[in-house]
């Protein structure tokens, strides 16, 4: 997820539980693109010890090229190209989900990006711009172009995270494709990840913005596949995982109330499991120091900290209300992933 997936936040994630596969936050491709000196430094510093993929974002042929061509002498497991973000600063530039309009752009994308991959090169998108009318060429240029992995997210760009996600259409490509698929779009706790790995019959699910709410998402989702009872957090839990968040994202040149702020974030998909009525996403949103985030969440949090986190988010609350509506708090959309593979064996693909 742009702005998320840095190297702190998946050293944090994969403490509790890491995901199979990393993808990196995008890097832009264009005529005078270099690549970005912080996302490279999560390439080499997230210390997780799983397979990182880097993500690439642009619509020039040639440039998005000449930037895997660079990224493929560092230590990655593949590259990854994006033709999902749904944001319309992207996808107005023809980069991202808006790809999806133009697939003769697509075939010369990949066309490029394949002859410059010699390894794994996945691809992560929606099912259509604004529709699915171009879906079935799109997936002729996936196996045209021999890509390793399809990151597939059931909704339209137009659709952002206000629709359902359309799981039936992500069962079809799963069927139409000779690569494996994961399903992606409210992957919301283990046992969504279930119902939608038989729904779809995908080989595994990508998860993003539910990472940020509950990191302990994943080791669920392996303990459920395994036939364990997947493990529930407390708020006391909750509780320690935001100071941990607080401390493993903060720069040291960075002034508090900026880090709060960022912090922020973070916790607006946090607070959707805290409280039905939203009050801790009420107080945490006003707070501008250090003094006063934690004051709320100690309020909050260990007010019952034995009381459970909720395992879904609660209804009608909204983790951005600018751009979700209640029905689609959860959406895993290309823009924002942190994308991460876990499989119904708990192996990478």
């Amino acid at each position: 997820m742009q702005y998320i997936t840095d190297a702190a936040f998946m050293r944090t994630v994969a403490h509790y539980g890491a995901p199979d596969y990393f993808f990196t936050e995008y890097f832009r491709a264009h005529a005078q693109s270099r690549l970005e000196k912080h996302i490279l430094k999560s390439v080499s510093e997230h210390g997780t010890g799983r397979p990182l993929f880097a993500q690439i974002i642009g619509d020039d042929p040639a440039a998005i090229a000449r930037t895997a061509r660079e990224l493929v002498h560092y230590p990655l497991a593949g590259i990854d190209l994006n033709l999902g973000c749904p944001a319309p600063l992207i996808y107005r530039k023809n980069a991202g989900g808006g790809l999806l309009r133009d697939p003769a752009r697509v075939d010369a994308v990949l066309g490029a990006l394949r002859d410059a991959v010699p390894g794994m090169l996945t691809v992560k998108m929606r099912i259509g711009f604004d529709s699915t009318e171009n879906l079935a060429e799109l997936l002729r240029l996936i196996d045209k172009h021999a890509i390793s992995l399809l990151s597939l997210h059931g909704r339209t760009v137009k659709e952002m995270y206000r629709a359902g996600v359309h799981y039936d259409v992500i069962a079809d490509a799963v069927a139409f494709v000779k690569c494996p698929v994961l399903a992606n779009g409210d992957v919301s706790s283990a046992a969504k990840a279930s119902s939608v790995l038989t729904r779809t019959r995908a080989a595994g699910v990508m998860i993003g913005r539910h990472a940020i709410r509950n990191p302990w998402l994943f080791l669920q989702c392996r303990q459920r596949f395994s036939g364990e009872p997947p493990m529930e957090p407390t708020l006391a839990d909750v509780r320690e995982y935001i100071e941990r968040l607080y401390t493993s994202t903060r720069k040291l040149e960075s002034a508090e109330v900026l880090h709060v702020a960022k912090l922020k974030k973070y916790l607006n998909f946090v607070g959707l499991g805290v409280d039905p009525a939203g009050a801790f996403l009420h107080a945490m949103r006003r707070a501008v120091t250090a003094a006063e985030l934690f004051a709320v969440c100690d309020r909050y949090l260990l007010a019952e900290p034995s009381a459970l986190f909720a395992a879904e988010p609660y209804p009608d609350l909204l983790a951005r209300p600018s751009c979700e509506t209640a029905a689609s708090t959860g959406a895993d959309a290309g823009h924002a992933m942190l994308p991460a593979l876990a499989n119904e064996n708990g192996n990478g693909l």
